[in-house]
């Protein structure tokens, strides 16, 4: 791949141009008042919260690292505060360090300025030209669009980047870095989240376990949704004014530019699984052959779909006639035979080892199937307490809130006396109990309830000693009356699973540190709980997301004597 941020060659297709370019750089339009934001996390649970102190927002944490950076640079400066470049000027920029948003901080060469430069796609050690786009004086940074390597650091091999679109697609950051380096960043992420957002002091917080990766780094994601907009001249009030538009040609279907509103065509993902690949190639061809149907913009399904045939029953002569884009996999005594499902309210089915779930192809599941087994057999491990450390009674039940479509409460079953996944999707619900009726499971080893998880714990009736609760929030974590709820019902264990660590620690900080105006058993604001372990799993390789493990015990006599008594975690709160 040349070092360059240059948009890709338009897609040909049987000779004939069938796809309208992406924009290049130098012809893009403003980009008004975009922001550096996750909107999603704007109006997070903090808001309105005297406990929850952040909504782990991409601005919140790139703040952390852009301030840690300069704290702890010593930068020579003549005490002038020099002028900043003009918006959409190219300056050379020395790449210092990743930030746990994915993007690279650095300085412009030759300056005495303190402003740090956030660049995306590159490396600790790079020089790059950058074009700066928006100027924060206030925080101290400036966005910047890469646009390309004059010196490459250490760090950084071209020859492992495996999509031409890298450096323009906002979809991986990390495909020029060895796959150890991304792991270990992914670990430094983790770390930050607890240090900036748990309020915790150091010695509450364990050593964060080495981060566990992927089996797959290419070609792992079951699901991609690529979109595509409406006609140039469309308008939001097309609709309401009885205004009908048509596209001209072919519009780019696939993922946005980085740092921009604009779609890219995206001929193929490689991150993709080979049945999604070639899902979107049938997706697209689709499109265009329809494209006159088509009034305004759509976001495609493309979702793998796997069925688990006996080897001695697998005919591939009828495959080939039946079904000539499926990708048959051997996996010993059976074939798993992968096709793509593009109908939203159609039937997926994945396995996790010998567990089978099916759902809606458009509801939400874990996206890396080739991770699941170890994931899931990392949290079998480490949701009970050890026998050798454990003086509570034995502990007997699994409450599973926000359980989806049961993927923990089913995958743990074995292990508990009683499983109780709750969700506040009705849907889901559904999903899950047939998913436990697939799985062989009666009703008293994985039952489901549709509740909100923020008024669960009135429906429990398991002792809290004997229980264990598991967590799987959105990216938003928890809201204040769910933690509000958990500590006062106060079980055994609780293992905190997100794919947003910043909001995770600043929960668990919650849980451990204590929340003030409740008494979980030890006093108004005390912490009741100790951090068993943390760690990290590479759910989404080549790209700067981290998915946290959180396991939490309540803490006994013999344990607060050992740890304190929960004064200094209360004083982190306070």
């Amino acid at each position: 791949m040349a070092s360059s941020a240059a948009a890709v060659a338009p897609i040909e297709s049987n000779g004939a141009k069938r796809y309208a370019e992406t924009p290049l750089r130098k012809d893009e339009q403003s980009r008004g008042s975009y922001r550096f934001k996750n909107k999603r996390m704007k109006n997070g649970h903090a808001v309105g919260s005297d406990i929850l102190k952040t909504n782990g927002s991409n601005e919140e944490v790139l703040l952390h690292d852009v301030n840690a950076l300069l704290k702890g640079l010593d930068l020579a400066s003549d005490g002038q505060e020099q002028a900043l470049p003009e918006r959409l000027s190219e300056i050379e920029v020395e790449i210092k360090e990743i930030s746990s948003t994915g993007d690279g901080l650095g300085f412009m060469k030759d300056s005495a300025s303190k402003q740090v430069y956030v660049v995306p796609f590159t490396a600790p050690g790079d020089s790059v030209t950058a074009k700066v786009f928006k100027h924060l004086p206030k925080e101290r940074y400036s966005m910047a669009d890469f646009v390309k390597v004059n010196a490459p650091s250490s760090h950084r091999y071209e020859s492992l980047v495996k999509c031409p679109y890298f450096a323009s697609c906002s979809g991986c950051q990390f495909q020029m870095l060895p796959y150890d380096y991304q792991l270990a960043h992914k670990k430094t992420i983790v770390e930050k989240a607890y240090k900036n957002f748990s309020n915790l002091p150091p010695e509450l917080i364990p050593a964060i376990g080495d981060t566990i990766g992927s089996p797959l780094q290419y070609g792992y994601r079951t699901k991609l949704t690529p979109h595509f907009d409406g006609p140039p001249d469309s308008r939001r009030s097309d609709g309401r004014n009885g205004i009908k538009r048509s596209f001209k040609e072919v519009p780019p279907i696939g993922f946005m530019k980085k740092g921009t509103r604009i779609t890219i065509d995206i001929e193929d993902c490689p991150i993709g699984t080979d049945a999604v690949r070639k899902g979107n190639a049938r997706e697209r061809k689709r499109v265009a052959d329809t494209i006159s149907k088509f009034g305004k913009g759509a976001t495609l399904l493309l979702r793998e779909n796997t069925e688990r045939i006996p080897k001695a029953e697998f005919d591939a002569a009828e495959v080939e006639r039946e079904v000539p884009d499926a990708v048959i996999e051997d996996r010993g005594e059976h074939i798993h035979l992968k096709t793509c499902v593009t109908d939203q309210n159609a039937k997926s089915t994945e396995y996790i080892d010998d567990f089978q779930f099916v759902n809606p192809a458009g509801s939400f599941f874990q996206n890396n199937n080739s991770i699941l087994p170890k994931f899931t057999q990392y949290i079998r491990e480490h949701i009970l307490p050890s026998s050798s450390s454990s003086t509570q009674p034995k502990t007997k039940h699994l409450i599973d809130a926000y359980s989806g479509s049961g993927l923990f409460t089913i995958t743990l079953s074995s292990l508990f006396k009683t499983s109780l996944g709750i969700d506040i999707s009705p849907a889901s619900i559904t999903s899950a109990n047939n998913n436990a009726a697939l799985n062989n499971l009666p009703p008293e080893r994985a039952k489901f309830i549709a509740a909100d998880a923020a008024a669960l714990f009135a429906s429990i009736t398991t002792p809290a000693e004997e229980t264990v609760v598991m967590i799987d929030p959105p990216r938003k974590g928890c809201d204040e009356s769910f933690l509000r709820q958990l500590v006062r019902y106060g079980p055994a264990r609780i293992v905190y699973v997100s794919c947003n660590v910043h909001t995770q620690a600043r929960d668990v900080g919650v849980l451990v540190g204590g929340m003030k105006g409740v008494d979980g058993g030890k006093g108004d604001g005390v912490g009741c709980y100790t951090i068993e372990s943390l760690v990290g799993f590479d759910f989404f390789p080549q790209t700067g997301h981290v998915e946290g493990v959180a396991v939490l015990r309540r803490k006994t006599s013999e344990l607060d004597r050992k740890n304190g008594d929960g004064e200094s975690a209360k004083s982190a709160q306070t």
